[in-house]
């Protein structure tokens, strides 16, 4: 009886499963709004017809040529005003086909022109606001802090959902702005939705004010609360180098719903390289080869080391690194910590795991791989995106955390990110820049703390270690038989510039997730700091004092031979002899200074003539090469200086009878004191 009854259930989820695939949903408003923190809903695996896409101001002259089958332009870069026609004086921003809901909207300049939402083939717009009150909080019901807010890092942000049965058109009339993101979620179409109303219903206001709450007083706790038949397995460890340890083993079919982890200070003296060197694994259902792999530190959402933050499903505070994804399984779940490092560490760990509420057939199991520069294009053309996640199989993208090793500084980003889904040529999502992608604009080192994104380390000015991270939930991205999913990167390992960065997603048992545990060399070590001279002042990062003719600029230097300070130079586009270009040189203590100076050479640079106030310093340096070289260390004389800013003039002298212009490259200024 008891093995009929089994076969009974098994028939009943599978019918369940068949009947979910064909049909579509009927959603109220209510139910749009809980799938902005529905942890659980992610889980669940896509049917046919439910996609996820975004309307933008991409560069549009990035094009992929079907008859070539080249991409074309793929680094343009003049993303702010890119739409998809004019009528008259009008911008069709978007135009898309229902059911669906819009999930996300963003800008960088939200302007005072008016944004009309025009729904269902209404004459009349579902909203019509000047932009900036998409954002600004005063216009009900874009009035939830949690929910549409400006982030201390610049970027505006509105995750209250828009609705429509059949169809979506936003035009933006004259001076709406530059920059947009209409991310929007598609249903099967035989769903049904509401066409929506800036006049809610109250029980829709009310899902409004608990959903606000969620991601903003919830925070650090599970979304769904305590769940029917939940248990906890707590588990205190310490694990030696090379050893692994079980955190916990349980048996499904069970979803785990939360993972805790709280480690001793006195085993984190260098937590940067401990949370690299320490690694958690999770297998599902007896799998070889684990769904969920990476370094324990990275697995909370940020990195590298403690940085505090807190998210809807992840984040790390004083009590301990929490994670609330759903995390289903049929028949088994076995986490696991692995010490990689040269020193014990001790930890506590917590799993909480309760009673499926789906039937298992129905959903995906959760992954999160940590990677370095796996499954990069193969296309040529496509050498600036940088792939996050590469995948093949059904399932849902659902976020990432990217860490950049930034040292030279400058701006990191300007990437746009990409999501090519089953086997598109053209991606359905095509995104304005990094920062965009990640909620906030304009490169702000500022860190700002959201429920669905975050900056959660920065110095303030982009140099050094940075960590960046979003989450997808209502807006995740389902795919029925593959994923792709790039982030342009400008900057090449060699400047040195690096990423690394850990992809969540579901996907059905038997689907392809090509990413393997790496070895501790390949989590540890790569962030070195880039060629220097001792007590060289980077020319670089000197103060320009005026306008320079020509205008100033930093330059990457690593495409070529030799070895620039940081990799960088200050170079002046300078056009005429006579041009002028004075520098604030710092000088810390008053005495007598050897100084010197390093240039570049090259086939359009000019001649050099370098002044003390007014005072020249040494001969006219002729910067005429055939190739890009450094000059090599040139002194210019012996001289008094007093403490506080000294200005150091170059003026173009003149041109080698070669050369094919007249620019100026400074790699560094040196000051020796004498004794």
């Amino acid at each position: 009886m008891k093995n009929v009854r089994s076969l009974l259930g098994i028939l009943c989820g599978i019918a369940a499963l068949a009947t979910s695939l064909c049909a579509g949903e009927k959603l109220t408003y209510v139910d749009l709004v809980k799938q902005v923190t529905d942890l659980e809903r992610v889980a669940v695996l896509p049917v046919p017809g439910e996609t996820c896409a975004q309307a933008s101001s991409y560069d549009r002259a990035s094009k992929y040529d079907q008859a070539t089958g080249k991409y074309v332009r793929w680094d343009a870069n003049g993303d702010g005003g890119g739409i998809i026609r004019k009528e008259g004086d009008i911008s069709v921003l978007a135009e898309i086909e229902g059911p669906g809901c819009i999930r996300r909207t963003w800008s960088a300049t939200a302007g005072k022109g008016h944004v009309k939402i025009y729904l269902d083939g209404a004459a009349e717009p579902a909203v019509d606001l000047a932009f900036d009150d998409y954002f600004s909080r005063k216009a009900e019901p874009f009035t939830f802090p949690a929910l549409v807010y400006k982030t201390a890092a610049n970027g505006f942000d509105n995750y209250v959902p828009i609705p429509f049965q059949k169809s979506c058109k936003i035009l933006g009339d004259k001076g709406w702005g530059n920059y947009y993101h209409f991310t929007y979620s598609r249903f099967p179409k035989d769903s049904v939705v509401p066409t929506f109303s800036m006049k809610l219903a109250p029980e829709d206001l009310a899902a409004l004010q608990a959903a606000d709450n969620a991601l903003s007083k919830g925070l650090g706790s599970d979304p769904a609360g305590a769940r029917p038949g939940q248990e906890t397995v707590n588990a205190s460890v310490t694990v030696a180098p090379g050893q692994t340890a079980a955190l916990a083993k349980v048996s499904g079919p069970r979803a785990i719903t939360a993972l805790t982890v709280k480690m001793d200070p006195a085993s984190l003296a260098d937590a940067e390289t401990t949370l690299r060197a320490v690694s958690l694994s999770i297998r599902w259902d007896g799998e070889t080869t684990p769904s969920v792999w990476t370094p324990l530190g990275d697995f909370f959402g940020t990195a590298p080391g403690i940085n505090k933050y807190t998210s809807l499903p992840l984040g790390m505070t004083d009590n301990a690194c929490y994670s609330y994804w759903y995390m289903p399984f049929a028949s088994e779940a076995l986490i696991e910590i692995k010490n990689d490092g040269a020193t014990p560490v001790k930890l506590d760990a917590a799993a909480v795991h309760a009673p499926l509420t789906s039937p298992v057939e129905s959903l995906g199991r959760f992954h999160a791989k940590w990677h370095r520069d796996a499954l990069l294009p193969a296309e040529p053309e496509r050498a600036i995106d940088w792939t996050m996640l590469k995948t093949t199989g059904r399932g849902r993208f659902c976020g990432v955390m990217l860490h950049v090793w930034n040292p030279c500084g400058d701006w990191w980003g300007e990437g746009d990110e990409k999501f090519f889904v089953d086997g598109e040529k053209f991606p359905s999502t095509f995104g304005t820049g990094s920062e965009d992608y990640f909620g906030y604009a304009w490169s702000s080192g500022r860190m700002f703390f959201q429920a669905l994104h975050n900056q959660t380390r920065n110095h303030g000015d982009n140099v050094g270690h940075l960590s960046v991270n979003r989450w997808h939930i209502a807006d995740n991205v389902p795919f029925q038989t593959g994923f792709e999913g790039a982030i342009e990167k400008y900057f090449s390992n060699k400047r040195p510039t690096q990423y690394a960065c850990v992809a969540y997603w579901y996907q059905a048992p038997g689907g392809n997730d090509p990413y393997q545990p790496l070895p501790l060399n390949e989590r540890v070590g790569y962030c070195t700091k880039p060629f220097c001279v001792e007590g060289a002042l980077e020319g670089e990062f000197l103060k320009v004092v005026g306008k320079p003719a020509g205008g100033v600029r930093r330059q990457d230097m690593a495409d070529f031979k030799g070895q620039w300070g940081f990799g960088q130079q200050l170079l002046w586009n300078s056009k005429n002899v006579g041009d002028k270009l004075v520098l604030a040189i710092p000088v810390k203590a008053a005495g007598r200074y050897d100084i010197a100076v390093q240039l570049t050479r090259a086939p359009d640079y000019g001649t050099v003539q370098f002044y003390l106030g007014d005072e020249k310093l040494g001969e006219p340096i002729d910067c005429y090469n055939q190739e890009v070289a450094l000059v090599g260390e040139t002194k210019l004389g012996t001289k008094e200086l007093t403490a506080g800013e000294q200005k150091l003039t170059l003026e173009v002298a003149g041109a080698n009878e070669k050369t094919r212009g007249k620019l100026v490259g400074l790699d560094y200024i040196r000051l020796t004191p004498q004794k």
